[in-house]
């Protein structure tokens, strides 16, 4: 329950129909069972006390009676569970019949849910039995305690005041206005279905896209548990389809026709992140009952999968289709500014290395959808002090291949006089040494657009703008900045994704040589010929630096819940203490660096993550991180 993480689990019990005793005898299990697992909030299916399929059996005052005796008992011997339960009966309230949902804690029934929409066609006859409760309000009492009786609940966890769980059962998923929407609105961030959903040839694919689609726009964790064997096959089979989801995505689904148990850790701070900057997320003006119930505080044990790349989808074919998308959408944005401003040629400082080939690689693609010859980019390589044999090779190959022209300007004399101007010592290799040559090339670069009408075309990327690890003037600047959102985990794969579908072999063994060269700014001499100037030595790995970016911009993440994630996915690669390391230089650099992104470029918006000053980060440039850093401090 630390940070906002919840075990939550759904479990299907074996039945015998109308065998109250048996049923409750193998619930008890179930729930012992769960809550050793580490399940704080277990859910088992609808009417599971005596079995959905009874019949005219629930109109039998002995199977009602049974059924109010067993839920007692249950709530009795799982006093010691640590868990709020859900399980299913008939109830008698009123002089009418209702399917219910008991909510149970620590001895305790809390609440009694009644369903709402009750399903009377196809095979379901439910109004046969059961009245809807739509409009009850009031208390059922049972062994001498008042308990309350309506839909309009919400259980609210003591220790975890953020916890809010709503209940729905079944046929109410299934509704047009599904009581889950109002739930939500007034506070649910997990919603729980007990279920008996028979199965039939493609159900079980509409019904996950059901949990999953209202997951996703509820923003919420959905906990569904389904009937499953032991249940009456006279007419249909029950397959005990178990999910759990989680904003549109099922964190775990149980096997058909198992009577399978599932787990899954919802993040309630996760959710409760999202709903805040969602000004589309109105407070309903529904009135629910606030029913509170008691859970240890303690650290869950994570048992959820975290990518180490979480920008980059682990499917090959979705991660094709990913880099397509991505590809089209920087190209569109840049042949949209092309078009605006009657632009008919463009430049890019072509160094040899990744970012400077997307760029080039997108700009194509945007003269290709235009009608415009390729030879109206004009690429350009500026070789200095650092710019070893690979890299210069590979720029001017890359710039042939692709049907651009290719312009070389050596910026050694240019720099040295710049050196003597400002009266730096070319032997000291000190920023103002770097940068000096960064902001040449970004001259010749503008002015070379300027003589033709053309447009620079920005390289950088959004793992260099999330560091800052751009010469502010100098590459930090371009005209329109393509690859802007694209953080560098995900460039890799875009250039890869190219180079396999580009139909060329020359071109494919040159983007697969960029892909092997180190990531290097090349502004230091090179060691025998061989880049000496490593970004990843000096600013730390890319890989974690767009992890701890993804959790921190996309979900708000605290730093110590990064740093304990990134421990679970980088288990093996990197060292607890190596990320808490690098974790502290991100911080830093993110916060002192935040001007050079409040000026930034235009550019294209492709994913979840940007920094744009214009949409997604608008944070000031003189912004303190101290409370983050402490954070880090303390871990």
């Amino acid at each position: 329950m630390k940070q906002g993480f919840i075990k939550v689990g759904a479990g299907t019990p074996d039945l015998k129909v109308a065998d109250c005793v048996y049923n409750a005898d193998r619930i008890i299990q179930l729930i012992q069972e769960m809550g050793q697992a580490g399940a704080k909030i277990i859910v088992l299916p609808e009417l599971c006390i005596t079995a959905y399929t009874c019949g005219d059996l629930f109109w039998q005052e002995t199977l009602l009676l049974e059924a109010q005796e067993q839920l007692l008992r249950i709530a009795r011997e799982t006093g010691d569970v640590d868990a709020l339960i859900f399980v299913g009966l008939p109830l008698e309230y009123g002089g009418k019949l209702y399917n219910v949902a008991a909510a149970v804690n620590r001895g305790s029934i809390l609440g009694l849910v009644p369903k709402i929409s009750i399903p009377n066609y196809n095979e379901f006859y439910e109004a046969r039995y059961f009245t809807s409760g739509q409009c009850t309000e009031g208390n059922v009492v049972l062994d001498g305690q008042e308990i309350p009786f309506t839909p309009h609940q919400l259980f609210t966890c003591s220790q975890m005041p953020k916890l809010k769980v709503g209940v729905e059962i079944c046929e109410d998923l299934w509704a047009p206005e599904p009581p889950s929407n109002r739930l939500v609105l007034a506070g649910a961030n997990v919603v729980v279905n007990l279920s008996a959903s028979d199965e039939l040839v493609g159900k079980s694919d509409y019904r996950r896209e059901l949990v999953r689609g209202q997951s996703a726009r509820l923003v919420c964790g959905y906990v569904y548990a389904a009937a499953g064997e032991g249940e009456s096959t006279q007419d249909v089979v029950y397959g005990g389809h178990n999910m759990i989801g989680e904003n549109g995505v099922l964190l775990a689904e149980s096997r058909s026709f198992q009577n399978e148990s599932i787990y899954g850790e919802l993040d309630i701070f996760r959710l409760e992140g999202e709903r805040r900057r969602m000004n589309t997320f109105p407070e309903g003006e529904d009135i629910y009952e606030a029913v509170e119930f008691d859970l240890e505080l303690e650290e869950t044990v994570l048992e959820r999968i975290f990518s180490p790349d979480p920008f980059v989808p682990e499917n090959n074919r979705d991660r094709e289709q990913r880099c397509d998308e991505i590809l089209n959408i920087q190209a569109m944005g840049l042949k949209k500014r092309l078009k605006h401003t009657g632009c008919r040629c463009a430049v890019v400082g072509l160094s040899g290395g990744l970012d400077s080939t997307l760029a080039l690689l997108v700009t194509a693609r945007a003269f290709d959808l235009l009608g415009i010859s390729r030879d109206h980019i004009l690429t350009v390589t500026m070789p200095c002090f650092g710019t070893t044999d690979r890299t210069y090779q590979n720029a001017c190959s890359l710039s042939r291949c692709m049907g651009t022209q290719l312009r070389e300007v050596n910026i050694r004399e240019a720099v040295n006089i710049h050196f003597r101007d400002i009266g730096q010592d070319p032997d000291k290799h000190d920023v103002a040494y770097e940068n000096s040559q960064a902001r040449e090339r970004t001259q010749i670069l503008m002015d070379l657009a300027n003589q033709r009408g053309g447009m620079v075309i920005g390289t950088g990327d959004l793992s260099e703008l999330a560091l800052g690890w751009a010469t502010y003037n100098g590459d930090h600047m371009s005209m329109y900045g393509v690859n802007s959102s694209v953080p560098k985990t995900l460039v890799r794969h875009l250039v890869d994704y190219y180079a396999d579908t580009c139909g060329d072999e020359e071109l494919k063994g040159i983007l697969k040589d960029v892909l092997d060269t180190p990531v290097s700014p090349e502004l230091l001499p090179p060691t025998d010929g061989v880049i000496s100037q490593k970004t990843e030595d000096l600013v730390g790995p890319y890989r974690l630096h767009d992890f701890f970016l993804y959790y921190m911009l996309r979900w708000g993440y605290a730093p110590r819940k990064i740093y304990r994630i990134a421990c679970l996915a980088f288990d093996g690669i990197y060292e607890a203490d190596t990320i808490k390391h690098w974790l502290q230089i991100f911080y830093r650099r993110f916060f002192t660096q935040q001007f050079k992104r409040s000026c930034l470029p235009d550019g294209p918006k492709v994913g979840s993550v940007a920094v744009s000053p214009r949409g997604d980060l608008r944070m000031p440039s003189d912004a303190c991180g101290a409370a983050w850093l402490r954070d880090v401090a303390e871990i």
